[in-house]
């Protein structure tokens, strides 16, 4: 029985964990410093998404999305998927022209999930648009869903795989020793393990940095909004082509939104705060495409910390110093849909060093190497 370690428990590192205690001849512990989905993975938009992804996360996302159509089958919960479509709306000629442009574009590629529409089908699907707004971009069966539900179900399905989940341990150091294998060095103890992911979220490049690799990534702290109960008014997930908008109603009428807009984060501390100038820059973008909900309450708001890279792409792979270490990281905010399919990818890596899952442009190989 080979053993493996995976640091860190937000989605990616218990999707690692469960994909990896999957295939036979792995024994699985995941060690997380505080408790799981503390950060980023509890506290996002739950927004389940290929609208919009930069053209190299495509492949991935439309693996994701087949696995969330089957997400019963996988964790046992339907973590309160909805595939109630995922739309961005256009506000202007040029917005429309965008939007056209980035079609075809996704379509020499092979792709045709996204679809523009006019005016009167957009108001169809949106009847509570603005009157302004004059088209969009769809994915039909894009949608959303519940982010600490979703955490939670990957955790059980894990342990009933048979991961053993360790809250409260903090990871120390990395160590290749004598034998080959890593040990990985924490604060209750040591764990030796032929096989590491770091799936630490916003503290992964510290993690790399124990193995002596450098890899460039800041953090973000993107806020949310919820408001009091409306009645229902919208069943897509709504964002738009010029201006940051993520925007969807929740079954039971709250309004979440999003878009990306920054709070404060302290890494160190772990700590996030919100910025209530750019919250309420937000909420007046949410008024001025859905003029109902100008007058509703905000009931709560809050911030998460997530790691970003200079290119607001994952980073994916094996470790440049440390072999057998693999790397799963800097999601930058759109990494809740890719979870299902990214965690296959880094288990199939961890347990025979390949996968013809589409992960190989996320290599840290693109940045460049300190000299």
């Amino acid at each position: 029985m080979s053993r493996a370690v995976v640091i860190g428990g937000g989605l990616h590192g218990l999707s690692t964990a469960l994909h990896l205690a999957r295939t036979p001849g792995w024994q699985v512990t995941l060690l997380e410093r505080r408790h799981v989905g503390r950060h980023s993975s509890g506290v996002n938009a739950g927004g389940v998404r290929r609208l919009g992804r930069a053209l190299p996360e495509i492949a991935l996302s439309v693996v994701a999305a087949e696995m969330w159509h089957g997400i019963v089958a996988l964790v046992g919960d339907d973590c309160g998927f909805r595939a109630t479509g995922q739309v961005k709306v256009a506000e202007s000629a040029a917005d429309m022209a965008r939007n056209e442009a980035r079609v075809a574009q996704v379509r020499a590629l092979g792709w045709s999930h996204e679809e523009v529409v006019d005016q009167a089908e957009v108001r169809r699907l949106l009847p509570a648009v603005s009157p302004h707004v004059v088209g969009a971009i769809v994915t039909r069966d894009d949608g959303s869903a519940d982010p600490m539900r979703t955490v939670m179900a990957f955790r059980a399905a894990a342990e009933r795989a048979g991961v053993e989940i360790r809250e409260g341990v903090a990871v120390t150091g990395l160590e290749r020793t004598a034998d080959g294998t890593i040990t990985v060095h924490t604060d209750q103890g040591d764990f030796p393990a032929e096989r590491v992911a770091n799936c630490a979220g916003a503290w992964a490049p510290d993690l790399a940095a124990l193995a002596g690799e450098v890899i460039p990534c800041g953090t973000k702290a993107s806020m949310m909004i919820v408001t009091e109960r409306l009645p229902p008014f919208v069943e897509p997930t709504v964002g738009a082509t010029a201006r940051a908008l993520s925007f969807k109603q929740t079954a039971s009428g709250t309004v979440v939104i999003g878009g990306g807009h920054q709070g404060l984060n302290d890494r160190a501390a772990e700590t996030s705060s919100v910025v209530f100038g750019n919250l309420a820059f937000a909420a007046r973008i949410a008024a001025e495409i859905f003029p109902c909900v100008a007058g509703a309450r905000i009931v709560r708001s809050w911030t998460g910390t997530e790691a970003r890279p200079p290119d607001d792409m994952p980073v994916i792979g094996e470790s440049r110093t440390l072999p057998g270490l693999f790397h799963s990281f800097g999601f930058s905010g759109h990494g809740f849909q890719l979870c299902p399919a990214a965690g296959a990818a880094v288990a199939e890596l961890m347990a025979r060093g390949a996968t013809n899952l589409p992960v190989a442009a996320f290599s840290q190989d693109r940045f460049a190497v300190p000299a």
